[in-house]
């Protein structure tokens, strides 16, 4: 057999052999398998899966999962209008999936509770508008209620880089306000700071 022959047969042997791996591996790996693993780990969209991340940690699902005890010095409400071991709904949108969650009521506080923005120490955009902030978790605030606009650095660690963080005070409130125990998209959390009593109702 003469070169170009040997040549020929070579070429159509190599097909042969490519080709019967390429069915071997749709017959174990099929297709379907590949775009369902694809759409999971978000390989299929590396953008959309990290704008996900994103959204669900400037969303508060960086709140720890147990809240941990009351700051020192704050004082138990005498007589709240939810008790310790309630179980309500809750009407704040503090996080996704809170607004309408049912809760358990864990702990109720007389205090001035705060709305306020920080720059996390951790580094990022500013927060606005966090809610909520008790006076015992400011430092050295001096006597309550503190004015809009003033400048505080904060001791409570509702969010990795709080602690430390400085912050402004947006607006306050003298409600009640609470610890509450509830599941969140998943998330089982205790002792999460805080409710005030505006963004409760009854459970029916």
């Amino acid at each position: 057999m003469n070169a170009a022959g040997r040549l020929a047969l070579y070429g159509a042997g190599l097909a042969v052999a490519f080709g019967g791996a390429f069915g071997l591996a749709g017959v174990l790996v099929p297709d379907s398998l590949v775009e369902a693993w694809s759409g999971q780990s978000g390989m299929s969209d590396h953008g959309e899966g990290a704008d996900e991340m994103t959204a669900q940690r400037s969303g508060g699902m960086d709140h720890p999962a147990d809240g941990g005890p009351p700051p020192a010095g704050i004082r138990a409400a005498s007589d709240p209008a939810y008790p310790v071991g309630t179980e309500v709904v809750l009407a704040a949108d503090h996080m996704p999936g809170m607004d309408g969650a049912k809760a358990t009521i864990s702990g109720a506080f007389d205090t001035t509770a705060y709305s306020v923005t920080y720059t996390p120490t951790t580094g990022g955009d500013p927060v606005t508008g966090h809610r909520w902030v008790v006076h015992e978790e400011l430092e050295a605030p001096g006597p309550a209620p503190l004015a809009d606009g003033t400048a505080v650095v904060l001791r409570a660690e509702h969010a990795a880089g709080m602690q430390s963080a400085a912050a402004t005070i947006e607006s306050s409130t003298d409600e009640t306000v609470y610890m509450v125990d509830l599941e969140v998209d998943g998330m089982r959390m205790t002792n999460h700071k805080w409710v005030v009593e505006s963004e409760i109702r009854p459970a029916r």
